[in-house]
């Protein structure tokens, strides 16, 4: 069963950036999709930022401009670059994949089975 790995969270100022990676431990395919997801505490799993293997991206309206996610498929990570954070980014970040991805853009849970334990991204005023 592929895993995954999320690494890079913690705490900082808003204004601030993080940089996100998460690592799968095998093979996935060769027209998987990787995703980031958050959650915080209340509140909804919503889907943050999408990428393809041929590097097509989809992000959330509100974090548009402000992250950037990328991938090297030779390693099967990807990267959630986080600037400009603002106190509403707190959550915990999930790293998502699979080798099934028709309606990937649409960044809903259902669609990744391959999740990582998540990570904590704490912004503070």
């Amino acid at each position: 069963q592929v895993q995954m790995m999320e690494s890079g969270g913690g705490s900082v100022q808003s204004g601030g950036s993080l940089r996100l990676s998460c690592a799968a431990s095998e093979y996935i395919g060769s027209s998987y999709c990787m995703a980031w997801f958050r959650q915080a505490p209340g509140k909804e799993r919503e889907g943050v930022a999408g990428i393809d293997s041929d590097g097509t991206t989809n992000y959330l309206n509100s974090v548009q401009g402000r992250f950037t996610i990328s991938q090297d498929n030779a390693k099967m990570t990807m990267y959630l670059q986080m600037n400009s954070l603002k106190v509403e980014d707190t959550a915990i970040y999930y790293c998502a994949a699979d080798s099934r991805c028709n309606g990937w853009w649409l960044l809903r849970t259902e669609s990744f089975g391959y999740w990582g334990q998540g990570t904590q991204v704490t912004v503070s005023s």
